[in-house]
């Protein structure tokens, strides 16, 4: 069989632990044998972020801007565990962080649906996608810790030279702080992507906040997506028959749980991380769940929605079976596949896409599943495949 041949490359980010041998396993059983695979690959393992001084997650984030469509494998954001592990030269920030801080986009995050595998959430009968800043807030928080008494301001000094002050805490001892920031660049880019993209899947937009509390912070994030939806959208919104709904954060979590689903709900970067999380695991799993950035500008990065999954790795290093969900990770080179066929009009490389993901859809559904899956699928007797043997399974169905 002739191998699809692609014009120009996709941006390969690779990653840590388990998600790292996933992601050969992933080229070699179900990319390579069908496609001429075209990448501009860049090692974000931790060893050599640490390495490089974390300069090659920058790297790739610019290539990202100069191919517009990425790939990346699930990396560690190390913590003080992880420095003496790695032997690391300092505590590097998230390279998610970083990347999205470098392309400024929005983050959508939808559970991926099979047949056998029920919502935790017995109501929930459509998607909910999450949107998730992708800038700011803790991600780029700069902290301190207070050894003594002593008081802490909050200080913005003008080019002018004049300054403004804000008493954060006077300490009678020991304690922490945190700054955070956004911009309002960021944050009316973020508003646009989720009206964009309600419209553009005719879904429902839900945002919200905690600006009852937050009273400049949070409220400027709901006053920006206010202003923007009242002069550039209300009226798109209403031709195509869905509705932009603003509520605080507590609210809009209860709200969820009693909904049937079928929305977007768009998020604060922390919030977004914490839910996306709360959502795909409540739709069946931490590795069944869709994760694209998108940037104002059109640069796509596309992931999976989880994490490295250590535990699983430490059995791998130890000569272990392991029965790992590959499925986000799988969906994320789908994803960025088709991207890159539709830029270039590249129709075998976007057919390819969908194939691969039907045939991964169609595996579970016939019973063949990580152990993940088997033990919340309602089908019956199914067959629990390890890590390798599920990907051998799907390449079997695609050729």
């Amino acid at each position: 069989m002739e191998k699809i041949k692609m014009t120009n490359p996709i941006v390969e980010m690779d990653g840590d632990e388990m998600t790292r041998i996933l992601w050969k396993m992933i080229k070699d059983h179900l990319l390579e044998p069908f496609i001429e695979l075209n990448t501009e690959y860049y090692d974000l393992g931790l060893e050599h972020r640490n390495e490089t001084d974390n300069q090659v997650t920058v790297d790739a984030a610019n290539a990202t801007k100069k191919y517009k469509v990425a790939v990346k494998c699930a990396t560690i954001t190390p913590n003080a565990a992880r420095m003496t592990e790695y032997d690391l030269k300092e505590m590097w920030k998230s390279p998610n962080g970083t990347i999205r801080a470098i392309l400024d986009g929005t983050v959508f995050r939808a559970p991926i649906v099979v047949k056998g595998i029920e919502p935790c959430v017995k109501n929930w009968k459509k998607p909910i996608t999450i949107a998730r800043h992708a800038y700011g807030d803790v991600y780029k928080g700069v902290e301190m810790k207070v050894p003594s008494a002593g008081k802490v301001e909050l200080v913005y000094t003008a080019q002018d030279g004049s300054e403004a002050r804000e008493l954060v805490h006077t300490f009678d001892g020991p304690g922490i702080v945190q700054g955070m920031h956004n911009v309002n660049a960021s944050i009316e880019s973020f508003a646009r992507s989720c009206f964009n993209y309600a419209l553009d899947t005719k879904q429902d937009l839900w945002f919200a906040t905690k600006d009852t509390i937050s009273k400049k912070y949070d409220h400027t994030f709901k006053d920006i997506f206010q202003e923007i939806y009242d002069s550039e959208y209300a009226q798109k919104f209403k031709e195509a028959g869905i509705e932009y709904f603003y509520t605080l954060i507590d609210d809009a979590v209860a709200r969820v749980m009693k909904s049937e689903g079928g929305y977007i709900w768009a998020c604060k970067n922390y919030d977004g991380d914490v839910m996306s999380d709360m959502v795909s695991s409540a739709f069946g799993s931490l590795a069944m769940m869709t994760s694209v950035l998108v940037s104002p500008e059109g640069y796509y990065e596309y992931e999976a929605a989880h994490g490295t999954v250590q535990r699983h790795y430490y059995k791998h290093l130890k000569g272990e079976e392991t029965s790992t969900n590959s499925v986000a990770t799988i969906f994320a080179w789908t994803g960025a596949l088709r991207k890159r066929g539709e830029f270039d009009g590249n129709e075998a490389l976007v057919e390819f896409a969908d194939r691969l993901e039907k045939a991964t859809i169609d595996t579970i559904e016939e019973g063949k599943m990580t152990k993940d899956l088997a033990l919340i699928t309602t089908l019956s007797n199914p067959t629990v495949l390890n890590s390798e043997e599920f990907i051998l399974a799907i390449a079997e169905k695609l050729a």
